[in-house]
Formats: structure tokens, sequence, C-alpha cells
């Protein structure tokens, strides 16, 4: 993530009738919506899609600290696959495992701060596949007026330390040499050095997903065609070492403005004979103007998403038609709000925002999973002030997950690649519904878009069992929901599922 997402803009005339409807909508009763129309027989498509999170390294994931304990807990309750695991640029100490160049002399390789916080990580989604991603190259592999500095504090943020644009080896063997000792640090038991010394860690970790670099866009500024040559080089010198592993690629912050990065990438012929493009991967944050609440996130938020949904369709027609064998990852999909590590970032957002970005989550996930994209990833395990609170899914004041994560296990718990979707009908704009047949049986999931309650005719009422994340939830596990005369009341942003 950068601060630059404040370049992601609101659509302004949403912004206005938002604006407008914001003065009545807390005054309104219960909306009553018409009844949900499922048709259990018209399966519209098998879903490819797996919920899952990111991890981004912060100083409260160092062993010991409760936040982390309790985050990590929480991952491992959740037993998601495809978790990705990003150590990045304003913590060096913690992220780079080399911050000096060798030279005959000797070399400064060091994971004696990595390693404890990487080996949690892996513990904690032991028999669940990850993505791992050390995005941050080594500032001295690249071309720079004078050597890049940083704190001896591993715990403070710099956020200058990644500079340059021109590698200082141009083929990129040096880059990919750094990737490939790394990789077989944690695979092969460690590595021989620049200098022909053995490195042992004993360590023969499984690494079966490596995303190469991150915001490549924002991070050094990188053409399609620089992106496509490192790419090429970490790749071949990483499966060298580890054959088994495949790889992500892009990251982009900013899919929208840059059609040419997927025209360009995607296309087999820029790169090198027998490299694979297993997986793509972008980003979305919706990002509001300071001074909105949650009677204008409501629309600020599915606005943006709607957006960015634009955005996906355009790409995955890119895709199939360039390299229809690879697969996407959205892996950082939240909000972030316009205060985040300002001087005043101390106060955590009101409760109900957690909400509202969770039934943003939740309705990208019927979206997505509606269009096809095979990982859907929630951004991110720990933030808190000075460090994008917005985004956390844990709770630093009590070291509980949030509304954020709660929705996330909701949908984990209840929906899985393989589920049919079967054709369903809301007729409103206020909540998103989409019905599955699951392998424990009939569900609906419905996320409720707007600040009011909504009360919603359910088909089967009689049978059918109900839970739901909501504010009156909190912080906990989604909460069982009564059905009365056939309806549920459904409290503003919730995220429900149904079962029968």
């Amino acid at each position: 993530m950068n601060s630059s997402y404040s370049r992601i803009s609101s659509h302004s005339f949403a912004f206005l009738a938002a604006a407008i409807c914001a003065l009545t909508a807390s005054a309104l009763p219960a909306q009553q919506l018409p009844p949900l129309t499922i048709h259990w027989d018209k399966v519209t498509l098998v879903s490819k899609t797996t919920p899952t999170l990111q991890v981004v390294v912060n100083p409260p994931l160092r062993p010991g600290q409760q936040l982390g304990t309790a985050s990590y807990k929480a991952v491992k309750e959740l037993g998601a696959d495809y978790v990705r695991y990003v150590p990045w640029l304003p913590y060096p100490r913690l992220a780079v495992a080399e911050l000096e160049p060798p030279t005959p002399q000797k070399t400064s390789w060091d994971f004696s701060l990595i390693d404890p916080m990487t080996k949690d990580f892996l513990a904690a989604t032991d028999g669940h596949s990850t993505i791992l991603n050390f995005s941050t190259i080594p500032q001295w592999l690249f071309k720079t007026d004078k050597p890049a500095t940083y704190p001896t504090d591993p715990n403070a943020v710099v956020w200058n330390y990644e500079q340059g644009t021109e590698l200082r080896d141009p083929t990129g063997k040096e880059l990919g040499d750094y990737y490939a000792r790394l990789v077989s640090w944690y695979a092969n038991g460690g590595f021989t050095d620049e200098n022909g010394a053995r490195r042992n860690s004993g360590y023969h970790y499984k690494v079966p997903y490596w995303e190469v670099l991150n915001e490549i866009d924002f991070e050094h500024s990188m053409t399609p065609e620089q992106y496509t040559e490192r790419y090429d080089a970490i790749v071949s010198a990483i499966h060298a070492v580890s054959p088994d592993t495949k790889f992500v690629a892009l990251a982009l912050a900013a899919p929208s403005d840059e059609p040419q990065m997927f025209e360009y990438f995607l296309d087999p012929s820029h790169h090198k004979p027998g490299i694979p493009i297993d997986m793509i991967s972008y980003h979305f944050y919706a990002s509001p103007r300071a001074g909105e609440n949650a009677d204008t996130w409501q629309y600020t938020f599915f606005d943006q998403e709607a957006g960015f949904l634009h955005t996906v369709r355009y790409v995955e027609a890119i895709r199939k038609r360039l390299s229809p064998a690879t697969r996407t990852d959205l892996d950082e999909l939240g909000v972030i709000l316009p205060g985040d590590n300002s001087p005043d970032d101390k106060m955590p957002p009101p409760k109900i925002y957690w909400n509202v970005a969770g039934a943003l989550y939740a309705d990208l996930f019927i979206e997505l999973t509606r269009l096809e994209i095979d990982v859907v990833g929630e951004s991110q395990l720990i933030g808190y002030p000075t460090q994008f609170p917005s985004v956390s899914m844990m709770d630093w004041t009590n070291n509980q997950p949030n509304a954020r994560f709660q929705v996330l296990k909701l949908i984990k718990d209840n929906f899985s690649a393989g589920d049919k979707l079967v054709e369903t009908s809301a007729e409103s704009h206020d909540i998103s519904a989409q019905a599955f047949v699951t392998s424990a049986g009939r569900k609906l999931l419905i996320v409720n878009k707007r600040n009011r309650v909504v009360d919603i005719s359910l088909p089967d009422a009689a049978t059918a069992h109900v839970v739901t994340v909501d504010e009156q939830s909190g912080d906990s596990p989604a909460r069982n929901l009564p059905v009365a005369n056939g309806a549920i009341k459904v409290q503003p942003f919730a995220v429900t599922v149904v079962s029968w």
C-alpha cells in the first residue's frame, strides 16, 4: 500500500447525492424490501474463488508482542489458503536480508530479525498455501547518487529507503541471485554467499507461491519492460533452487492507470522461454474524502467499488486474450481513510466504520466470485496509528479481531471454490445477495450496503438458520439472527449468511 492511494478520487455526483440523502437517512424506519427470489435449480457458474487476507510485517508482529500473538492465533484459527506475507519498505531491517553490498572481505547477510517473524507466520499458516513476497529490494542494487540510509532501530519507520529506477547490474543477475539465496535460506537449509561461504539455516519450508515485488507502478516506478525483465530474472533464479514454486506477478497499486502493464507483461512473447506466468495480482482501496462519515461512506465506498469492477473486467479481457491459463489474485482489498498516518492519526475510527469496510469486502467477494477471480484477499492483518490504522483487521486497543476480520471468517467458513452459484434476485440497490449450493447445503450471502435497517423476507423461512456480523456483534464472531414472520431484520452494513 502507498499514500498515493489518495489519487483514487470519489465520484463527485454520487458524493453530492449521498450528502443530500444523508440528511434524512438516519431518521428512516426499517425498509421492507421485496422478497428474495432464488432459483436453486439454475446454476450460473461454479465458484473458483478463495477468500483470504494479507499479513504485512509491522513491529507488533515481532515475537512477544501481545497484538502479534493474538493476531497469529486468529490467523491459525481462520485456516485460510493463499495468505500473503509481505515484509515491506518502511522497515528495512525487518524486510531486507542483505542491507549492505558485498565486498571481497565480507557480506552483510543477516536474518536474525527476519527469521523469528517469518517462522511465526509459517507456523500460523501451517497446512495451508501461502504467498511470500519479500518485496523490498536491497537499495544498493540500484544506481543512486549516494547510498540509501536506514535507521539503526528496526522498529523505526523510514519512507525513503527505496530510491532509483536503474539496476546497477542491468542484466538482472545480481537481483535474481539475491532472491535465489533468500528462497534457499528458507527452502534448502541455507545458501552459498557471494564470497563462497556456506550459510546454513536448517530450514526446509515449502514455498508454494512467491510474489515478485510489490506495487511496481509506485516502488521504483518500473516500466512494463523493466518489470518484465526483472520478473524473468527473479523467476529464473528462484526456479533453479525451488523448482516447484509458482509465481504471482505485478501487484499493481493503481491498475486502472496501467493498461499497458497488463498488455505487455501478459504477452508470452515478451518473456524468456520457459518463464511461467502463473498468476497476476493488483489492488483496490476505497478512498473517501475528509469529513465523510457512515451516511456518505454508504455511497462512496460502493460507488468506488463499481469503478474498480470495471477495471477488473478490462483486465480480465486482456488476460483471457493473451494468457488465459494465468490466474488472478486481488490481494489487497480495503479502505484507507484520509487521516491515516497524519499527525492527528491517534484515535480509532468509529466502530461502525469496521462494519462498513467489512460490508465492502463482502460485496467485493460476491462480485469477484461472479467474475471468476481466483483469490480475493482482504488487507491487512495489523494496522495501528501511524501505520494505516483504517486497514487493520485487528483492534489494536484490545488485541481482538475486529468486524473486518469477522466478516472474512464468516465468508471463509461458509463459502469456497467449488460452490455452485445459482440465479438470485434481490431487486434492490441497497443490498447484495447471492445464493450458493455448497458441500454443506444451501446458503445465501446478504450484504446490507446502507446505513439503515432493512427487513428481508426469506424463502423457506421456517427452516432457515441465520448468522450475522453487524455493529451489535462488534469484535465478536457472527451472532445468531432471529427469523420472525418469515423475515429477518438486517442491521446497517450487516453481512449475513442464511443456511438451510
